[in-house]
């Protein structure tokens, strides 16, 4: 069985940070677009700041482009959303706000791009479990069975949950079964094959 803690993830973490560097250069022609369109039409900051919940419970700000506009309510509060049973919150909640720019960003993954930056600092990894809010991330480790588990790794960008559709509002505990599944079978190979299906996922979303 594969030990989040040993040797194997140790050359994972530090292969992360060369396929960010990579990854980042590949990805500037459409980075830097992204970057200027925002500027122009939401002005500054370009990037929004969320905190998440990541390895061994650690908390850090994960990056996203920003994608809607600024508001003056008081920030949601995560016990006023309803859900329904065993589902992950995601999505847009509250109040729509997304710009034209911003519902394009997030259809394409666009606006997820900025988190290569927290895979070059070491908070994040390119692939491995989504991470999620602490206010969430309590809630949720009191009511779904081997949630914290997933707290054994960094969190990634894209997942085997992911790849297997349980994005946005979908199953908590199918999430978690296959985020756990990922951490104790993990490879390469695994990795690997989880880059090609997210990017395939990418090119095939269909044009709004």
């Amino acid at each position: 069985p594969v030990n989040p803690k040993g040797a194997q993830f140790v050359i994972k973490y530090a292969a992360d940070r060369l396929a960010a560097v990579i990854l980042l250069i590949l990805t500037l022609p459409l980075m830097l677009p992204a970057a200027l369109a925002i500027l122009l039409t939401l002005g500054r900051p370009l990037f929004f700041r969320q905190l998440r919940v990541g390895r061994d419970g650690r908390t850090f700000e994960m990056l996203k482009f920003r994608t809607m506009k600024p508001t003056t309510e008081p920030p949601l509060d995560v016990h006023a959303i309803e859900l329904p049973p065993d589902t992950a919150p995601g999505g847009v909640e509250g109040g729509d706000r997304r710009t034209r720019l911003g519902t394009m960003l997030r259809r394409t993954s666009i606006d997820e791009l900025p988190q290569l930056i927290n895979v070059l600092k070491g908070e994040m990894s390119v692939i491995g479990p989504r991470p999620e809010r602490p206010e969430f991330v309590g809630i949720f480790e009191e009511s779904v069975y081997r949630y914290s588990d997933r707290h054994r790794v960094k969190s990634g960008i894209t997942g085997w949950a992911q790849v297997h559709g349980l994005r946005g509002k979908t199953s908590l505990s199918d999430r978690v079964e296959w985020d756990n599944y990922y951490i104790e079978n993990w490879s390469l190979w695994l990795d690997l094959k989880i880059l090609l299906l997210t990017l395939l996922a990418i090119f095939r979303t269909p044009a709004e």
